[in-house]
């Protein structure tokens, strides 16, 4: 029998009593400490049930496994309303969250797998908010159900993340989560799902189990389970949640996933019928084991440690021993031995995932934690004849390892499986790329609410401080986990203490944050002209961005042939003959379009692009009317034929067209070149003609600045070349821009328009109307302008033609004081406001390896009922009449008495009726929320957490007050009412048309 295939443990998110989080339980492991302390007084009063009471209602202990706080859920995360969260067993809240969470840390964005084929398994065996809430006759509701029930467990996850493959509750008691374990791994072979969520949980609410497990002798008086001890005297419950994400191996390699572990096999059986329906059997144990060795083709002697079950009963323990003796008792050396419910106790259904999480988290970091209790090892065991070893100190794994897990179920189901390291990948000992160091990515934190995203900030930027990962490594992780919710900030990381200190401005309010929106932004791209070179622009950038260095050699590579030179050496010589035309308008070509060719790359979509003289060449190659080679032949034709002709001059005039059109008309050595704004334009021609105009400018106050140019732009020089020019712009064929283009030719926006020869021939001589296609393009209200060029340039013209424009300046290269991480926080902050970009393109490829986050951080502030809030009083016998549930937390509302309705007289409106105060308040109520506590344009069933139950029960209650609106069909509301502000229209409307209602 060939081996089945290996499923790998990608993700995991533990909570066990005093270690929440898989590195605090490990740290908890490796300590030898345990997580159990007294009863909370949120649960039941212990002293009630310790002291001598004369009936069967006493337990021996007043100690368990209990986690730090049960009662706090995000329920607005999840969307849920705070009147169905407080109907939910607590055990979906916490799984819903730690789902989230194992997830993330599996390097996938949750929110992105909806629809995926994500099988869901929950280990179940204890369903006691139940037993408390559905006693609460009076206030049963419909979410009564799906807020309880073991089945929901699964369900719940299946639908609140839309996983499309099969979802299932495995109630096998103490060994329920590792049976669902194994079914998860047989489903993932079968090809049932792609990926499988493995789970288990336990919250222990009421004294039921306690009181059995003292009744039947089982329960130890200190609430601790002592594994394999002398001192050995029984269970101590606890509470647990685990979550493991599984992969199929192949599919967790192909795409470099990081991986715990590895399930090389498993086996469930029965222990049928033998010694009591509640009596381990060895036997049964022994054949599970032999069942799990067989299927993943591995002999026992080749495991490496193994994690028993280990209940702390004298008699569990004995059998457990004697089953694994029979197959570990030949070995040479003792096989290491040890049970997690030393620390933590018996967490029943979630307890064969607790064993699992430590196995795992024993191969991925290369030792296994020491067995507390194991100084009192049990002589009567005789754990060296059964070929074991309680580990009394940590102990080092080499190299690759297997491990065993146990888990036997009260009712007599068995479980076993088998783990082992991961396998090595290219991720283990490799070397960044050249350059890879200077990569500066874009990391990405994103959360549910504006609170939230300023919650997880925080948490992230002292995480982050003492990460020791590569900044560029968390930055792309970050892109694919951390990205989708709603409420958003991203930074530049070029090295974590930046990063961190970005973070934690963004946290404290002093850097801005944002969030996505339907419409996004509408960005407008900037081409600049020349003048704005310098020698080495945009050369750290090169150095910095990997989309810009691909996009530059590209047209560096097409730009050669005509120039030949290469303008990417030209730039990192960093010499001054880049001002020089021939170079200077071919270098801003390249550097321009590399430049917006790697925002596009990144997924930002402008608006519209607008160019000044040569950076109209590369908007209209962005916009894909102009190839690239076809751009680099033009531009570099322009160039030479420009650069071959006299020297002239250009002269920046602060003034409007009317000053610079008298000049030029007196003048037939001066033209104007270009418009900029309704105060400014440019001069181009003869220099002594110009010198002349300087001084009588300068005499009459007027502002003026000479261009650091060598010819004379847009001017008569240029009349000689405009013929070949043309000649050679007539070959290429233009294609439609696929990006509006606003024509500083034409000075408005591109229609019909054909970027043909004659255009660019024209464009050579003619002034540049910059102003009139700035005011043109400005008509779309753009939200952020981001300049294409070595130096913004053009956003400080768009400032003077519009005055007080809040459009947002965003340049990728300030200017020759670059450090090349601006391109990065252009990326940044586009995403911050809400644009669809990609900044995980920004990575180099061997920087594109998944690394482990911090969790998602949710709300604890939102608190829920728990037991307290249903518990019946213990005045008597536990068998008494309970008295009525009392309610202390935020549960649903007492309904308030019914409103005299108020109906409008026939045909006359009494106002508007009812109002939109008290459509909310009528939804607040249903809802759970505070009667000012819901937003007008919350969606109702996403934000909410409504259902079409909970409308159907508003609409009915509207028709009861205000019965001339009867009658309000549900499929109506769903159809045009998504928002309570929606839904106040639609009513509205209904009112303002034709009633033939009660009233008539």
């Amino acid at each position: 029998m060939s081996a089945p295939e290996p499923i790998a443990l990608v993700g995991m998110d533990v909570r066990f009593p005093g270690a929440e989080g898989k590195d605090a339980f490990f740290d908890l492991l490796m300590s030898s400490g345990d997580g159990i302390g007294p009863v909370p007084p949120d649960r039941w009063p212990a002293e009630e049930f310790t002291r001598e009471r004369g009936d069967a209602a006493r337990m021996n202990t007043s100690e368990g496994g209990f986690l730090a706080d049960i009662s706090s859920f995000d329920n607005a995360f999840f969307g849920v309303s705070p009147a169905e969260a407080a109907q939910l067993d607590p055990q979906q809240r916490r799984l819903l969250q730690s789902t989230w969470c194992a997830l993330e840390d599996s390097g996938r964005d949750p929110g992105a797998m909806a629809g995926s084929r994500t099988g869901v398994y929950v280990g179940v065996m204890g369903n006691e908010w139940a037993q408390l809430h559905l006693t609460d006759y009076p206030n049963i509701t419909a979410q009564a159900a799906s807020g309880n029930g073991y089945y929901m467990t699964a369900n719940r996850l299946s639908y609140q993340f839309d996983f499309t493959g099969p979802s299932q509750a495995v109630d096998t008691a103490c060994s329920s989560s590792l049976v669902a374990l194994h079914t998860a791994c047989g489903a993932l072979r079968l090809g049932e799902c792609d990926t499988a969520v493995a789970a288990g949980v336990n919250i222990i609410l009421v004294p039921t189990s306690h009181l059995f497990y003292a009744q039947a002798g089982l329960s130890a008086p200190d609430g601790r389970c002592k594994p394999f001890s002398a001192d050995a005297d029984g269970i101590g419950r606890s509470e647990g949640v685990a979550v493991l994400v599984l992969r199929r191996l192949s599919d967790a390699l192909a795409e470099d996933a990081p991986i715990y572990a590895v399930v090389r096999g498993s086996a469930v059986n029965h222990d049928g019928r033998s010694n009591g329906l509640t009596a381990p059997n060895r036997w049964a144990q022994e054949r599970v084991l032999a069942e799990t060795y067989r299927r993943a083709g591995v002999d026992p002697h080749e495991v490496g440690f193994i994690e028993g079950h280990g209940t702390g009963t004298l008699l569990g323990d004995m059998i457990e021993v004697r089953a694994l003796g029979a197959h570990y008792g030949g070995r040479t050396s003792p096989c290491a031995f040890g049970s997690v419910k030393g620390n933590v106790g018996h967490c029943e259904g979630a307890a064969g995932l607790a064993g699992v999480a430590k196995a795992a988290l024993a191969l991925r970091r290369r030792v296994v934690p020491p067995s507390r209790y194991a100084e009192s090892q049990n002589p009567e065991l005789n754990l060296e004849a059964a070929g074991l070893r309680l580990l009394r100190a940590p102990q080092r794994l080499a190299g690759d390892t297997v491990a065993a897990v146990s888990s036997f179920g009260l009712g007599g189901t068995n479980a076993h499986a088998l783990l082992q390291s991961a396998p090595a990948t290219r991720r283990r000992g490799s070397r960044p790329a050249p350059g890879a160091d200077r990569a500066v990515g874009v990391f990405t934190v994103s959360a549910d609410s504006a609170e939230g995203l300023r919650r997880n900030l925080g948490e992230m930027a002292d995480w982050v401080q003492r990460s020791g990962e590569r900044p560029a490594r968390l930055a792309w992780t970050s892109n694919r986990v951390k990205a989708g919710l709603r409420h958003r900030f991203a930074a530049a990381a070029p090295d974590r203490h930046r990063l961190s200190a970005s973070l934690r401005a963004a946290a404290n309010g002093e850097r801005p944050t944002g969030r996505r929106s339907a419409r996004g932004p509408r960005v407008g791209m900037l081409f600049s002209g020349q003048g704005a070179q310098y020698p080495g622009m945009a050369h750290r950038l090169y150095e910095t961005c990997p989309p810009y260095r691909e996009a530059l050699d590209e047209a560096d590579a097409h730009l050669h042939p005509h120039l030949g030179r290469s303008v990417r050496a030209a730039l990192a010589d960093g010499g001054d003959d880049v001002h020089h035309t021939t170079l200077t308008q071919p270098a801003l070509f390249a550097v321009e379009y590399a430049m917006a060719a790697a925002l596009v790359r990144t997924g930002m979509r402008p608006a519209w692009l607008i160019g000044h003289s040569i950076g109209e060449y590369a908007a209209a190659c962005v916009a894909e009317a102009l190839s690239l080679p076809d751009a680099c032949r033009l531009v570099a034709a322009r160039a030479r034929l420009i650069g071959s002709l006299p020297g002239g001059a250009m002269l920046n005039v602060s003034a409007g067209p009317d000053v610079l059109d008298g000049i030029a008309e007196n003048d037939a050595h001066v033209d104007v070149a270009a418009v900029n704004t309704p105060r400014s334009g440019v001069l181009s021609g003869d220099p002594e003609a110009l010198r002349g105009h300087a001084a009588d400018l300068a005499a009459a106050g007027i502002g003026h600045r000479w261009l650091e140019v060598s010819h004379a732009f847009h001017s008569a020089h240029t009349d000689p070349v405009l013929e070949e020019f043309g000649r050679i712009a007539d070959e290429v064929v233009p294609a439609r821009p696929s990006i509006p283009i606003y024509s500083t030719l034409l000075g408005r926006r591109l229609d019909e328009d054909k970027l043909d020869g004659a255009y660019w021939r024209d464009q050579i001589r003619s002034t540049v109307r910059f102003a009139d296609a700035a005011e043109a393009a400005l008509e779309t209200d753009p939200t952020h302008l981001v300049e294409a060029g070595p130096r913004p340039v053009l956003t400080g013209l768009f400032r003077r033609i519009r005055p007080g424009l809040e459009a947002a300046p965003l340049s990728p290269c300030p200017g020759p004081g670059s450090d090349g991480t601006e391109f990065a926080e252009v990326v940044a902050a586009l995403y911050t406001d809400g644009a669809a970009v990609a900044p995980e393109e920004l990575a180099p490829p061997r920087e594109r390896r998944t690394v482990r986050l911090l969790p998602y951080a949710f709300a604890t502030d939102r608190r829920f009922p728990v037991a307290d809030d249903y518990r019946p009083a213990f005045d008597g016998p536990v068998q008494s009449t309970a008295t009525a549930p009392r309610r202390t937390g935020p549960g649903p509302a007492e309904p308030s008495p019914p409103a005299t309705p108020s109906v409008p007289e026939t045909g006359a409106h009494a106002g508007p009726a009812p109002r939109d105060a008290e459509i909310a308040e009528l939804m607040a109520d249903a809802g759970g929320y505070a009667a000012d506590g819901i937003d007008p344009d919350a969606l109702l069933f996403e934000d909410l957490g409504f259902d079409s139950i909970v409308l159907a029960r508003v609409l009915g209650e509207v028709e009861r007050r205000w019965p001339h609106l009867s009658p309000l069909p549900v499929e109506d509301i769903l159809a045009n009412a998504a928002s309570l502000r929606t839904l106040s229209e639609y009513m509205q409307g209904r009112l303002d048309g034709p009633r033939t209602g009660a009233g008539d």
